[in-house]
């Protein structure tokens, strides 16, 4: 703008921005610095597979124990109905049955999975693992998730009770009546759990390495009654100490299924993606034709109250 005396007049608006007009221009540079600065910064590479990389499960090019092949384990001997023949790596029984599934699920075929044999009390213990998965009736609980990694749950199940006919034991219709009873069950297991939280006898269980020394023990009369799960209850019962018979079986406890689960390393990168398999053959109805095959004799029992 021009004066009246030909000057040009320096304090005009169009030469200098209004106070409050610097003001909102000084706040908005401050505002972008800030968003500038607290904007996400990339991490610092730590070795280990990103989140992503290891929600991408590509088929077959997981980073397991052996590239290429799929290290899945399991104990021995591999009791039926979950195994058949004492032979993990035949498919046969329902375990064997759900491992190929979900190795196929991974992309990986029958030929690429290694079976290697690991106790049952150390598959799920502390300590790095040299399996990629475990599968061995190990029932997924808050306790063994602090130094395991579980899968989806693969099968719901309940603990059942089996005692020789005609004992008082086999009588039992209710949990009191047990209190007085001589139980026994494998070492870490929810079998043992139940009859020590659930039953609470009056005598202290009588605790095995095995299953196959508690079914001796109840063969020999050195237990009135052991407890297993549902299913090989009735495999006990119907093939195996066949003058026995099922007194019934436990409610879950705290409204929750008890669920097997595969037991994987703590904090595998694997974890996400054998359990999205596990979801999937549930999905697809995989894991239902895999129960009814192998498990269909597993039909109710009483249930102890």
């Amino acid at each position: 703008m021009t004066s009246t005396n030909g000057s040009v007049d320096c304090h005009s608006p169009a030469m200098h921005p209004a106070p409050r007009a610097l003001r909102r221009a000084a706040v908005a540079v401050a505002l972008l610095a800030a968003a500038v600065s607290c904007a996400p910064q990339p991490e610092a590479s730590s070795g280990k597979p990103s989140a992503s990389a290891t929600h991408a499960c590509a088929r077959g090019k997981l980073t397991t124990e052996t590239p290429g092949k799929l290290t899945v384990a399991t104990d021995e001997p591999a009791y039926e109905p979950w195994f058949q023949d004492d032979d993990p790596a035949n498919g046969k029984g329902f375990e064997s049955a759900v491992a190929y599934a979900v190795a196929e699920e991974l992309g990986y075929g029958r030929d690429k999975v290694v079976w290697q044999t690991v106790p049952f009390n150390k598959a799920f213990a502390p300590g790095e693992k040299t399996f990629d998965f475990d599968i061995n009736q190990v029932s997924i609980s808050e306790e063994r998730r602090k130094a395991v990694d579980f899968s989806s749950g693969y099968y719901d199940v309940r603990q059942a009770v089996v005692a020789l006919k005609g004992s008082k034991a086999a009588k039992a219709k209710s949990i009191a009546d047990l209190k007085d009873v001589k139980l026994g069950a494998q070492v870490g297991t929810t079998s043992l759990d139940y009859i020590d939280d659930v039953v609470r006898p009056t005598r202290p269980a009588a605790v095995y390495a095995k299953n196959d020394q508690a079914k001796s023990a109840l063969r020999n009369g050195q237990v009135d009654a052991i407890v297993v799960d549902l299913p090989t209850a009735f495999y006990i019962t119907g093939a195996e100490i066949t003058d026995a018979t099922i007194v019934g079986q436990f409610e879950n406890q705290g409204g929750t299924p008890e669920q097997f689960g595969l037991v994987l390393d703590k904090g595998s990168a694997l974890t996400p993606c054998v359990s999205r398999a596990v979801d999937a053959l549930r999905a697809d109805g995989t894991l239902g034709k895999i129960e009814q095959q192998w498990l269909s004799d597993a039909v109710d029992a009483p249930v102890l109250k």
